[in-house]
């Protein structure tokens, strides 16, 4: 293993680590809290590292439904992270039942290119 997708791995480890503590415990403590946002960044960031070093592994973008799929997944974590940090910002409690009813959602979409480069890789 070289040690660019050792550290890809790492990356996109990190980011499902961090994605799935904020969503699940804001789900099951029924509040978005600050920490939650900053953890829901450190996930980001890690993905974007990780999404970043996979796509200089692979030679460049090559379109593909995984490939599409990840950046719609990446997409729709940027927005639900910059989301939760104006939740947590504004402290609208409308807003708190908003976020706490789609962010599930969100993580579960973006587990699906997670997932399937997970499989694509062990079968190759």
């Amino acid at each position: 293993m070289s040690g660019t997708l050792g550290w890809a791995i790492v990356c996109m480890m990190t980011a499902l680590v961090s994605y799935t503590v904020a969503i699940w415990s804001e789900r099951l403590g029924g509040r978005l809290r600050t920490w939650h946002a900053a953890v829901l960044w450190v996930g980001l960031a890690t993905d974007l590292t990780g999404t970043g070093l996979m796509i200089r592994l692979a030679g460049g973008f090559h379109l593909s439904l995984h490939t599409t799929s990840g950046f719609v997944g990446l997409l729709l974590i940027a927005l639900q992270t910059v989301w939760a940090t104006r939740v947590v910002l504004a402290a609208d409690e409308l807003a708190h039942r908003r976020f706490h009813r789609y962010a599930v959602f969100v993580w579960l979409l973006w587990l699906v290119p997670f997932v399937s480069g997970v499989l694509l890789a062990r079968g190759s």
